[in-house]
């Protein structure tokens, strides 16, 4: 018998000693392409973390108006507005207002709330718990609804059932979210009286909670499981197409069975980066559903903060969820390439 190949972990030490030092991570993400991979994307990640942040923070400062002014109002005395402009820190060049908001947030420091006169870091805190768990609560929601409804829709293209899922989708990818969710509101909360009209029970009773987000999670939902079960089919039926489908058919697996042992498991690599889009959309898109709803969230304190022109609060919010929404991805990206080897061997 030949004897077994060494697998990378035995070669590794080997390899490791004759290298000189200063190759060693060369040599090693040579030999390792998912490392290789993951520092090729979370090099991507910083960049556009970077790039976000200077976006942001310009769009904001060139948004027309002075916070102090509109805080004082029109008649305020120019010494008056000249303190508040300079314990608002206005005074300094905006590249220095740069480099103070980012070396904060990298310390968890977003600066004081000019309309709360609290810490922006501790209205994210309180804020959070509700746009999380609400975003999480649609992604299940939307899951669990969008997956079974894809593969039903895939196993019987052209019938009846495909039809009547398809036209679903149509109808939930057309209806705005905030439409949908005064309907439900109309219906289980004014008339059936299943449900509160809108705001949060908050967290002392998981039950009331939980309660107080099901009619914003199944607004927030249902679209995005419409787009999810389209997907879900069409990579369904790419799959059913495939050369290894024909082949586990001519070895006797029924039609059902290479559905659910091969095409599904496959499917599922495409279906995975639409989930993690989806998360980011539902975390920082949420904004109208929280003002529907009446929910302290943290789409409910953005705009609240745009209105009182509270800049610190807008920007560091926002920046919140474009990191949160950057992070996602890099994870979506890692699982895809865990998932597909092929998307490794490209790097």
């Amino acid at each position: 018998m030949h004897p077994k190949p060494a697998g990378l972990g035995t070669r590794l030490p080997k390899i490791l000693s004759n290298a000189p030092k200063g190759h060693l991570y060369a040599v090693y993400t040579r030999n390792s392409p998912m490392i290789r991979y993951t520092c090729g994307r979370l090099s991507s990640l910083i960049i556009s973390l970077i790039v976000a942040s200077l976006v942001i923070f310009l769009v904001i400062e060139v948004i027309p108006g002075d916070p102090a002014s509109f805080m004082l109002g029109i008649n305020a005395r120019a010494d008056t507005l000249a303190a508040l402009r300079t314990e608002m820190g206005l005074d300094q060049p905006m590249y220095i207002r740069y480099f103070h908001w980012v070396a904060g947030m990298l310390q968890w420091e977003f600066g004081t709330s000019w309309t709360y006169k609290t810490p922006v870091s501790e209205l994210i805190n309180d804020r959070i718990w509700v746009s999380l768990p609400l975003a999480i609560y649609a992604l299940i929601l939307s899951t669990l609804i969008a997956f079974p409804s894809g593969i039903y829709a895939a196993s019987r293209r052209g019938r009846a059932g495909d039809v009547t899922v398809i036209g679903a989708t149509q109808l939930g990818v057309a209806l705005p979210n905030f439409w949908f969710a005064m309907i439900l509101v109309l219906i289980f909360a004014i008339k059936l009286r299943w449900f509160s009209a809108g705001g949060f029970a908050g967290w002392d009773n998981p039950l009331l909670a939980i309660k107080s987000l099901t009619l914003p999670a199944i607004a927030l939902a249902l679209p995005q499981a419409a787009i999810l079960a389209r997907v879900m089919r069409s990579s369904l039926l790419d799959m059913l197409g495939e050369d290894f489908i024909r082949t586990a058919r001519a070895k006797g697996l029924t039609r059902r069975q290479a559905l659910w042992r091969h095409a599904v498991r496959n499917a599922l690599i495409p279906v995975l980066t639409i989930i993690g889009l989806q998360f980011s959309f539902l975390l920082a898109g949420g904004i109208i559903i929280e003002q529907v709803f009446f929910l302290p969230g943290l789409g409910r304190l953005i705009f609240q903060s745009i209105s009182a022109r509270d800049l610190i609060v807008v920007e560091s919010v926002v920046m919140l969820l474009v990191f949160t929404v950057i992070v996602v991805n890099f994870a979506v990206d890692l699982a895809y390439a865990a998932v597909d080897p092929r998307l490794r061997s490209r790097t």
